[in-house]
C-alpha cells in the first residue's frame, strides 16, 4: 500500500505541475539556476528579513505536516493524519491573522490553503483513500500556486 500510495501521490503532484502548463514546470525548474538577485517573474512581497525567515518556517512546518499525513495515511490511522491537517494545515485564528498581514492576492492564496486543509481533514476523517488523496491534492495545488505566483 506505501508504494501505491507513493505512486499516486507523485503522479498527482506531477500532474499538478504539469496541468499549469509546460512554461510553468520550465520557468520553476529555471528559477532553481538563476541568481537571488534576477528577476524571475514572480512577484515579490518585500518582506523584511524577519518575516522572511517566519514564513519560510511556516512554509517548512506546512511541508512537514504534509510528510506526517502521507506517513499515516500509508500506515492507516486516517485519525491522527485528520487531527495534524486541522491543527497544522487547518484555518486557525492565528493562521487567519497571519495571512491577513500580506496583499490581498497573496492572503487570498492562504486562505484558499487553509481552508483546503480543513477540508482536507474532513476527508481523512472518512478513512476514504482516494477522496482523502484529491483533498490532498488540492491543499498542494495552492502550494504550487502560491510558488509559483509570489516570490518571498
Amino acid at each position: 500500500m506505501n508504494k501505491v500510495l507513493c505512486l499516486v501521490l507523485f503522479a498527482g503532484l506531477w500532474s499538478n505541475l504539469y496541468a499549469q502548463g509546460e512554461g510553468h514546470v520550465t520557468k520553476h525548474s529555471s528559477h532553481h539556476s538563476m541568481s537571488q538577485g534576477m528577476d524571475d517573474g514572480r512577484i515579490p512581497l518585500g518582506l523584511t528579513p524577519q518575516m522572511k525567515q517566519h514564513q519560510l518556517a511556516n512554509m517548512r512546518a506546512h511541508l512537514e505536516a504534509v510528510q506526517a499525513i502521507v506517513g499515516l495515511m500509508g500506515a492507516g490511522d486516517f485519525d491522527k493524519a485528520s487531527e495534524i491537517a486541522y491543527a497544522r494545515l487547518g484555518l486557525t485564528e492565528e493562521m487567519r491573522r497571519m495571512c491577513s498581514q500580506f496583499t490581498e492576492d497573496y492572503t487570498a492564496i492562504g486562505m484558499a490553503f487553509h481552508n483546503s486543509g480543513d477540508t482536507l481533514g474532513n476527508a481523512l476523517q472518512s478513512e476514504d483513500m482516494q477522496k482523502s488523496l484529491e483533498a490532498l491534492n488540492t491543499t498542494l495545488g495552492y502550494c504550487t500556486q502560491c510558488h509559483a505566483t509570489f516570490r518571498h
